[in-house]
């Protein structure tokens, strides 16, 4: 039998990585940041110069991708890489670039499913409950305002030591949620059977036990 998924989708900032974490661990899963992979991608074309129109090239990057992950560690090609290179945003905003190509998510489908094992896994995404994990047990979408994910971002990099403007991040934003949602290839949107969480004024405590409670009355209905 598959070990149960729980997965967490939601655009960009909602705040879907945090809870992810934290359900995780109150459950002792196994965790997947999906974004992670794609965001190691985008890196690795920045580094090498593959273009992010170059579906073929980046379909190459991604099908050899050297990806590690080892508790907080990540790696590539061997060599831990620096946080602060993988989440600023010229490497999110490639990563939106790169995320719709066919090619892309196609060798990344195998590598994100491989992350499903005993006793089970707790993925985020924007793909995670409508094409990578169909069959998981709880899905939840998880939105707050334009704004609030703003905000959320420009704090989240402020104590990264990364510099940010309020303006530009609100246009990136803008821009990524466009893409996301009209790309042909796995679009972000809310599975059907997904339940819709907005989290704009939320503490995440409050969040996480929300999720926590979803996932125990669904445990619950199936033992009954």
């Amino acid at each position: 039998m598959n070990a149960p998924v729980i997965a967490i989708d939601g655009p960009s900032a909602s705040g879907k990585g945090t809870i992810a974490k934290r359900v995780a661990q109150a459950l002792g899963f196994h965790y997947l940041e999906s974004g992670a992979l794609y965001r190691l991608v985008a890196l690795a074309s920045l580094e090498s110069g593959v273009a992010p129109d170059d579906a073929a090239g980046l379909a190459r990057l991604a099908e050899t991708l050297e990806a590690g992950f080892a508790g907080h560690d990540i790696t590539l090609g061997g060599a831990k890489v620096d946080p602060a290179r993988l989440y600023e945003e010229r490497c999110g905003e490639r990563a939106s670039q790169v995320a719709p190509h066919p090619g892309v998510r196609s060798a990344l489908l195998r590598r994100q499913r491989g992350f499903r094992r005993a006793p089970g896994l707790v993925a985020d995404g924007r793909d995670m409950g409508t094409v990578v994990f169909p069959d998981a047990e709880l899905k939840v979408f998880l939105t707050a305002s334009a704004e609030e994910r703003v905000r959320r971002r420009y704090n989240q990099l402020k104590q990264k030591g990364i510099h940010a403007n309020l303006r530009a991040l609100s246009s990136d934003l803008a821009a990524r949620d466009a893409r996301d949602t009209a790309r042909a290839v796995a679009p972000l949107r809310r599975a059907t059977d997904a339940r819709e969480l907005d989290c704009s004024t939320l503490a995440v405590d409050a969040v996480v036990a929300t999720v926590l409670n979803w996932w125990q009355e669904g445990r619950r209905s199936v033992t009954v």
